[in-house]
């Protein structure tokens, strides 16, 4: 009997109709930048004076220093979110339901609270019942709260979309959880859901830019500052502009660095022995015949 078809091959009416949507959505893309572009020219966003502030070295050392404030907070924060995101994933999968139960409502409490309060909450609301944290604190400790829970359902989502047969053939063999997990489920999971953790950690870099409301000098606060400045005619757009593309090429390297990752773990060694483990442990729990 034939396959069932999926997916039909558009014919030469249909390729025809998506050459011109594609030319059209081209055309209308190219209108709004082009469109943007003109109002930032006639409103004078592109005269000399309002990009004059990027002749003073000090400015530089200013953007700078708010650009490694930012990859500070987020370098902590990925590392703690991958970690708390680990633990809180391997409670979520527990044998036990007290247990998966107390894990559940932490990955969905925290889940549920926006970043943004989270942080004023640490920076404003401790210090009422005397406990009092720095502005780099709070911001790390909140992205790591929300990003740690928002992985651990990618970790145990990625754990769950593995076939049953995997884990069940690893404890023929008397392997303990433990050793399924970390050995044989983990690195596949990790493998499988690379791209939605890449994309989250590039969601934490992003969100790091919310530190500006509770006075931590990232670089969002150094563009808000420059932007002010009346000297320089007020360059919203141009401050605006010089972090948005600090922002797009910290992302464009992150996603390059996910590449290379994904690169590396198909070529690991502990993949292949994780692999290898897998197909000895189902070829023993095999039935004899």
């Amino acid at each position: 009997m034939a396959a069932s078809v999926l997916f039909d091959a558009p014919g030469p009416k249909a390729k025809v109709r998506n050459k011109i949507l594609a030319v059209l959505t081209v055309v209308v893309v190219l209108g709004i930048i082009a469109y943007l572009v003109y109002e930032l020219q006639r409103s004078g966003q592109f005269e000399a004076r309002k990009w004059e502030f990027l002749n003073f070295p000090l400015i530089w050392d200013q953007i700078i220093d708010g650009l490694l404030a930012t990859l500070k907070g987020f370098a902590l924060a990925a590392v703690g979110s991958l970690v708390v995101g680990f633990l809180l994933a391997i409670g979520r999968l527990s044998d036990h339901a007290w247990v998966r139960w107390i894990f559940t409502v932490i990955v969905e409490l925290f889940r549920a609270i926006p970043v943004l309060i989270l942080m004023m909450m640490l920076f404003y609301g401790l210090p009422s019942v005397g406990v009092s944290v720095s502005p780099f604190t709070a911001v790390v400790v909140a992205l790591i709260a929300y990003n740690g829970s928002v992985l651990a359902e990618v970790f145990r989502a990625g754990v769950a979309s593995l076939p049953k047969g995997q884990s069940e053939a690893a404890y023929a063999v008397g392997l303990r959880k433990t050793q399924v997990m970390t050995s044989i489920l983990l690195p596949q999971a990790v493998k499988a859901m690379l791209p939605m953790i890449i994309a989250q950690l590039v969601v934490a870099l992003k969100d790091t830019a919310l530190g500006y409301a509770i006075t931590y000098p990232e670089l969002l606060a150094v563009v808000k500052l420059l932007g002010n400045q009346s000297r320089f005619d007020f360059p919203l757009i141009p401050a605006a502009i010089v972090g948005a593309v600090i922002y797009i090429g910290m992302c464009l390297i992150l996603s390059g660095i996910a590449k290379y990752a994904e690169y590396r773990i198909n070529r690991s060694p502990s993949v292949a022995k994780a692999k290898a483990k897998l197909d000895t442990a189902g070829g023993a729990a095999l039935p004899k015949p």
